[in-house]
């Protein structure tokens, strides 16, 4: 008889659209960030760091000032370390680049508000050139 190992596969993987299930972003959307599958001493289950939309931009049309298009395309991310139970992954993937990763830290709370900042820079960007619509949609459910 040989016996197999079997594996999980690592699906949650940097760039994997979630959906929030637990907490005050149930329903939200997120992008893991960075992974941890087995855990660590602080953290002794596997979990992610995600960043997602805690506020998706509005519907905007034509006869809208440029101060009131601006104004309802805004985007209010959140950052956050979550249980891998607490995410369902989707079918969608996001291309974070290589200097997303490193723009995040949750080490004290001055480091997780600049985070913050920097995604929410980059989600904007993001937003305003048109890539991922379905990202920037609000859930319906």
């Amino acid at each position: 008889w040989i016996l197999f190992e079997s594996t999980m596969v690592k699906f949650l993987k940097p760039g994997r659209v979630v959906i929030m299930l637990g907490g005050r972003h149930a329903g939200k959307k997120a992008v893991v960030v960075q992974n941890s599958d087995g855990g660590n001493k602080e953290r002794p289950y596997g979990h992610c760091v995600v960043a997602g939309i805690d506020r998706a931009p509005l519907k905007i049309h034509r006869k809208m000032s440029k101060k009131t298009m601006a104004f309802k395309s805004r985007v209010k991310p959140f950052v956050k370390v979550v249980n891998h139970t607490h995410l369902m992954p989707t079918r969608y993937n996001m291309e974070l680049g290589t200097d997303f990763r490193k723009m995040i830290s949750l080490g004290d709370q001055s480091k997780k508000n600049q985070s913050k900042k920097n995604v929410k820079k980059v989600f904007q960007e993001r937003h305003n050139a048109g890539k991922t619509k379905w990202f920037f949609q609000k859930l319906r459910f």
